[in-house]
């Protein structure tokens, strides 16, 4: 077969999700810079944290074709069920120990759709963990989420060695932890001809500064609006070059 004869790949289109959001202005701000999906946590815990009912009543504000996430972490079967039933058209984001078995119950055996994280070790230890089991695993999932496996739940702001994933993982895949709209175009350009989709999860990254930290930590659950249309401009500059010469990164992977 000739190059010429090679038929190229669809144009990407890399999805965009803004997660741990708190207020309303920042829901408007995220879906006036284009964003797919907005998050919002449900673990207590969390400094992002709010109630399932808070959780709807920014959900309402979302425009069609515009998807709110529930991000849960270890709850019951039956809260996550109750929670569902709040938020019209929800996916549910599976954060902590859930097994295949969790998932399904809290879903109606999968009615739902969901998306179950991965908690990708730090450093060198990122090869060693098995993408392609655990993405088999849990092949009742929507997606499968990349973030970084730190102390807790949530990615902490940390980004995992990309380069480290297995060369092909016959899933669709979310792109998470310490992405920012500085290194979020490279993260695109490694990851996306590893998979069959790619999306991407943001929520520190995108947040404002602590005027009062002296070393710039984020307001965590605030969001800045300009971050949120940089990030996004840097999606499209990723998903712009992929489209020009695909076959270009996919023979770097």
């Amino acid at each position: 077969m000739k190059a010429q004869d090679i038929a190229p790949l669809p144009p990407a289109r890399t999805r965009i999700k803004i997660c741990g959001l708190t207020r309303e202005e920042d829901v408007d701000a995220a879906v006036a810079a284009g964003a797919d999906a907005i998050g919002f946590v449900l673990y207590a815990p969390s400094p992002r944290a709010v109630t399932p009912a808070r959780a709807a009543q920014l959900a309402k504000r979302l425009p069609p074709f515009v998807t709110p996430v529930l991000l849960c972490v270890n709850e019951t079967a039956t809260n996550v069920i109750a929670a569902s039933a709040l938020v019209a058209g929800a996916t549910i984001q599976f954060h902590g120990d859930e097994s295949p078995e969790d998932c399904l119950a809290a879903t109606g055996q999968g009615a739902r759709p969901y998306l179950r994280a991965a908690r990708i070790p730090l450093g060198d230890g990122a090869a060693r963990f098995d993408l392609v089991k655990y993405a088999n695993d849990y092949s009742h999932a929507q997606a499968i989420l990349l973030d970084a496996h730190v102390d807790g739940y949530g990615g902490g702001g940390k980004a995992f060695n990309w380069s480290l994933l297995p060369p092909s993982v016959s899933s669709h895949l979310v792109l998470s932890g310490g992405l920012t709209p500085a290194n979020v175009t490279d993260g695109i350009l490694q990851v996306r001809p590893r998979c069959k989709t790619l999306s991407v999860d943001v929520s520190s990254g995108v947040e404002a500064t602590d005027p009062n930290s002296p070393d710039g930590q984020p307001l965590k659950g605030i969001k800045d609006a300009g971050k949120i249309e940089r990030f996004i401009a840097a999606v499209r500059a990723a998903d712009a070059q992929l489209a020009k010469n695909p076959h270009e990164f996919l023979s770097a992977t």
